[in-house]
């Protein structure tokens, strides 16, 4: 925008939209968790689409992109699971064409939340990579729960099954092994506290 006073050129006023805080972690935080591809899609210009990408390094950028042009690039992703971030109303098709549509806080959120599978109420884009960090985890601890139980109950069928085991011991100690699978898949809850360690020190946290 240039200001002019009379026809003298007297100033020029360049607007731009701020980088949100921690783009740069996050895109790093995504990669160190096992995320291969990262890529922004925007409808803004080819110029500013491509000087955000570049600061928190992202070799990818689609700009200039329409609402049906943003499901058209995440359809082509197919068959490699896609996962989507938004915060704007005209993101809501694109959030239910990805296998996991994720909605920010900001403007048209509630109209895009309605087609995400999961809402970040606080408009910190770091989030994203707690919910990934999170999300694997969970499926993480649930697998080792399941193969847990399942090979001590085959073993205590198996010893069962050669006479060294009454059936009441047998059933008790079935008992106790749910209770034990139980208790180790509750170790699911305290995987948000090792995001925000993630966040805090700038490293993945260990697995266990």
């Amino acid at each position: 925008m240039y200001v002019a006073v009379g026809d003298e050129l007297a100033g020029v006023i360049i607007l731009s939209d701020p980088i949100r805080p921690n783009a740069a972690d996050t895109v790093t935080r995504l990669r160190e968790a096992g995320v291969t591809e990262i890529a922004m899609v925007t409808g803004d210009v080819t110029s500013t689409a491509e000087s955000v990408a570049h600061a928190v390094g992202i070799q990818t950028a689609h700009a200039e992109t329409t609402p049906r042009t943003k499901v058209e690039i995440v359809q082509a992703m197919r068959p490699r699971p896609v996962l989507m971030v938004g915060d704007g109303i005209n993101d809501a098709p694109v959030l239910a064409a990805a296998d996991v549509g994720i909605a920010m806080a900001g403007r048209g959120a509630t109209a895009a939340s309605e087609s995400a599978a999961a809402v970040i109420t606080s408009n910190d884009i770091a989030r994203v990579a707690d919910v990934a960090y999170v999300s694997r985890r969970t499926v993480q601890i649930a697998l080792q729960s399941i193969w847990m139980g399942i090979v001590i109950s085959v073993g205590l069928m198996l010893v069962a099954a050669f006479g060294y085991l009454p059936a009441v011991v047998g059933a008790l100690l079935q008992e106790i092994v749910d209770l034990v699978a139980i208790v180790c898949a509750l170790r699911a809850l305290r995987a948000h506290k090792g995001a925000r360690r993630d966040r805090v020190t700038g490293h993945e946290p260990p697995a266990g």
